[in-house]
């Protein structure tokens, strides 16, 4: 698979910024004499962001209905962008630690150095054992409430040696968040790490301080932590690591124990994630916890995955938006996703791609501030995973000839991550047709990033239109594109 190459944008980018004034703010963006680079994947050709055209902008005139026009509004600016990534799990680390050390490096690159791959500046891990480790396990011996033998000796084999690799390669520092998937067996209901099950009550408080020991232990590792959810999808009973909490309970544990504990231990800086499960009920568990003053002070904002669609139908993207409509003083961020059920003969189906960007797409211009996908890097048979959940991973390795395979949905990412910044602030997007989909972020150093989908079996020529200035841009079928401006 043919990796991305260093590209370096030749742009004029100096753009006219204005004050703002009482109530009112004046046009910050010009693209007055300015260039158009445009990067392209697509089916059925070699395109993976690729460059492949340089335009310039005109006066835009009255657009006509036969046509298709992206429309973007550079003074209506939304939420502040914060990060793309992937989750280091037990199983990404141990698949890594197979390659060859010039396929480590690849594999680094690849995710993390923004020149030479696609720059994730997001890290999600997991607090103990999940259904992606080869076993279960946890820090601590069974029965052990006092938690004196808690120990992360376990995550300093293959996990921690593969976050401090990717930190490095980042720059020296990235976001990162931790989630358990369960408590140990002896503080839980059914008394196992697996098949859902509930926290008992007399077990809260020594949970809460689990979760502290952890980032202490973490960040003795030289690895700071942003912040950490409460509980990996807290209404699955799964054949795998799980906890149940109902709306109520999350919200007890929070506002009596977890917020406290993490103020009590000086980590009340730690930012805390709620629900960290599909759309379909993020609206309910957002109204119990965020109306409830004592609880909804710790919580940073809530966290969300797209398996609603186990189901059938369509997302639920719907359900972001209200909740973002709802409570705008609480962050949004895409906590999981990938494709499920694993075939091997799929590395290269285009429609796992699309679901990322469809989702990426809708869930930014509906007010999350970060997406993150799960596992980084699975082996040839979509794991190890030790309850057989096999899934996909935007790459995987072959173990047996140590080569790594690039599916489309890393490059789909890549057309987000690698030209969206931190602290980039989302523009007012729109799209006259349906056929495509569209986004668009302004970096901080000023240039203007518009993402464009385009799933339809036929190519599509648009006007991209910036305010008063157009430009015209033919997009693949099943093509994405990136427009820097």
């Amino acid at each position: 698979m043919k990796k991305i190459t260093t590209t370096t944008l030749v742009l004029a980018t100096i753009f006219a910024f204005g004050q703002q004034k009482k109530g009112t703010q004046e046009n910050l963006f010009s693209t007055k004499d300015k260039s158009v680079a445009v990067y392209t994947t697509a089916a059925n050709t070699k395109l993976k962001i690729s460059p492949t055209e340089k335009l310039v902008f005109s006066i835009a005139n009255q657009p006509i209905e036969t046509e298709i026009s992206i429309f973007v509004e550079p003074t209506k600016t939304y939420q502040t962008f914060m990060g793309i990534g992937g989750a280091i799990t037990d199983a990404s680390a141990e698949v890594y630690a197979k390659l060859s050390k010039e396929k480590q490096r690849e594999l680094l690159d690849a995710y993390y150095d923004k020149q030479k791959g696609i720059g994730y500046s997001l890290l999600r891990t997991t607090i103990h054992s999940s259904d992606f480790s080869s076993k279960s396990y946890t820090y601590i011996e069974e029965g052990d409430k006092e938690l004196k033998t808690f120990s992360i000796k376990h995550d300093q084999q293959y996990r921690i040696p593969m976050i401090k690799e990717a930190i490095k390669t980042a720059g020296g520092k990235m976001i990162m968040y931790a989630t358990p998937w369960s408590p140990p067996a002896f503080m839980k209901t059914n008394k196992t790490m697996l098949k859902g099950g509930a926290l008992l009550p007399e077990f809260y408080q020594v949970w809460a301080n689990y979760y502290a020991k952890f980032i202490k232990e973490y960040e003795k590792e030289g690895m700071p932590i942003w912040g950490l959810s409460t509980q990996n999808e807290p209404m699955a009973t799964q054949t795998w690591e799980s906890c149940l909490y109902t709306a109520e309970a999350e919200r007890d544990f929070l506002k009596n124990y977890l917020g406290p504990t993490m103020q009590k231990e000086g980590l009340g800086d730690k930012k805390i994630i709620i629900w960290d499960h599909n759309r379909d009920l993020m609206n309910q568990r957002a109204s119990v916890i965020y109306s409830d003053p004592e609880a909804a002070k710790y919580v940073w904002g809530m966290g969300f995955h797209w398996y609603e669609t186990w189901a059938g139908g369509a997302p639920m993207f719907e359900n972001v938006k209200k909740v973002n409509e709802a409570y705008p003083d609480k962050k949004l961020i895409f906590t999981e996703g990938c494709v499920e059920k694993f075939d091997a003969a799929k590395y290269q189906f285009w429609p796992n791609a699309e679901r990322y960007g469809t989702s990426m797409i809708n869930d930014f211009n509906n007010g999350t501030v970060a997406w993150t996908d799960w596992n980084i890097l699975l082996d040839q048979f979509g794991g190890p995973n030790h309850v057989g959940n096999f899934c996909f991973a935007p790459i995987h390795a072959d173990t047996t000839t140590g080569e790594l395979i690039y599916t489309p949905s890393y490059y789909y990412i890549g057309h987000f991550s690698k030209f969206i910044e931190p602290k980039a602030k989302r523009v007012s997007t729109a799209v006259s047709r349906s056929v495509l989909l569209s986004t668009s972020f302004l970096n901080n150093n000023g240039k203007m990033v518009t993402v464009v989908m385009n799933s339809t079996d036929n190519s599509v020529t648009y006007n991209l239109i910036v305010a008063n200035a157009k430009t015209v841009i033919t997009i693949p079928a099943h093509g994405i594109q990136t427009v820097v401006y």
